[in-house]
């Protein structure tokens, strides 16, 4: 078998190789040696025996993960690891220590640099490819995650072109929700998911024809019921799923236009049955909806649209959501600003 000496991979995979990518970094070419028998039937590997050689190939290269030693000359595992988190390019990379220091102080200070996992030599095969496959499952569930988030973004910019929005309308109204959610005591995990979904609302005007969309004057009832559909709509479009950004999506979507006293559409649903992430939408919707100039009015004064919100609280918005929702203007306003039209 042929023995490992310098940075490289492994010879070419018969066909379209496309095992999961994984860099071993270790100055001892024995080391190298025995993680390639180990891990070679199952990863596309790439070796470096220097920190610097390393830091290139996973520029270069991009592994899902990387097994890195620690005690090497010039540039010791620590340093390069640091290196890799510093570099938005390798930051996402998990990176496992393999090595012999197993000190409670030295795994401290590697999880410190940013390691997600240490195993200690001499290897145990079973744990190295245990370990291997719990973090290359997490990089995995990651991805998923980042994927899902794009398409529900694309989804809500393709609602945006059958508006007459710039666009910074869900934004400015998407950061109104999540600095609502935050302040009544929400997790900033769902408030983040809810900032996430809630461009989405209004994915249903997909469905809704320009005509009625784009027309400038006041609807008629016909008209009215067919613009309506737009929540149904947008709920269909989203499906019924088990990740949380896309269940929130489909809930702001559907009920984003019921009101507290239940003359909302399009189940007319009262109080406390309407989705909590539902409330938060329709305030931070319309807030920004009145202060915003449309090609069929002027933006109101901040001042008119908080009377409004005031005048609706217990009829259209939450109660309790308006008056929280009030305290937060100021705040609301440096938002406003910040992604102006």
């Amino acid at each position: 078998m042929n023995q490992i000496t310098t940075a490289g991979t492994l010879p070419p995979f018969p066909g379209d190789d496309t095992r999961p990518r994984l860099l071993i970094v270790d100055d001892e070419p024995t080391n190298l040696q025995v993680l390639r028998n180990v891990l070679q039937d199952d990863y596309r590997l790439f070796f470096a025996t220097r920190g610097e050689q390393a830091l290139a190939i996973a520029r270069e290269e991009q592994p899902q993960l990387i097994l890195l030693d620690i005690m090497m000359p010039d540039m010791d595992g620590y340093a390069a690891c640091a290196v890799l988190k510093a570099d938005p390019r390798t930051r996402a990379i998990p990176v496992i220590f393999v090595t012999a220091l197993n000190d409670s102080q030295d795994e401290t200070r590697g999880f410190d640099v940013g390691c997600v996992d240490y195993v200690t030599k001499p290897i145990s095969p079973s744990v190295v490819r245990a370990r291997i496959r719990t973090h290359l499952s997490l990089v995995r569930t990651d991805e998923l995650r980042e994927t899902r988030l794009q398409i529900v973004q694309r989804l809500g910019h393709a609602a945006e072109y059958k508006d007459d929005d710039t666009g910074m309308h869900v934004i400015r109204m998407s950061h109104y929700s999540h600095r609502l959610a935050l302040a009544i005591g929400c997790s900033p995990e769902w408030a983040e998911d809810l900032l996430n979904a809630a461009p989405m609302h209004d994915v249903g005007k997909i469905g809704t024809p320009d005509a009625i969309l784009k027309k400038p004057g006041k609807l008629e009832a016909d008209e009215w019921r067919i613009m309506q559909q737009h929540a149904a709509i947008g709920a269909e479009i989203i499906g019924e799923h088990d990740s949380n950004i896309l269940k929130l999506a489909h809930s702001v979507a559907l009920c984003h236009h019921e009101k507290w006293n239940g003359s909302g559409y399009p189940r007319g649903l009262t109080g406390e049955d309407i989705p909590l992430e539902a409330r938060i939408i329709a305030l931070a919707d319309v807030f920004d909806a009145l202060t915003s100039r449309r090609p069929y009015k002027e933006p109101w004064p901040v001042e008119k649209a908080v009377a409004l919100i005031k005048e609706q609280a217990g009829q259209h918005f939450d109660p309790e959501l308006a008056e929280r929702f009030i305290a937060l203007v100021p705040e609301l306003l440096e938002i406003k600003e910040r992604w102006s039209d």
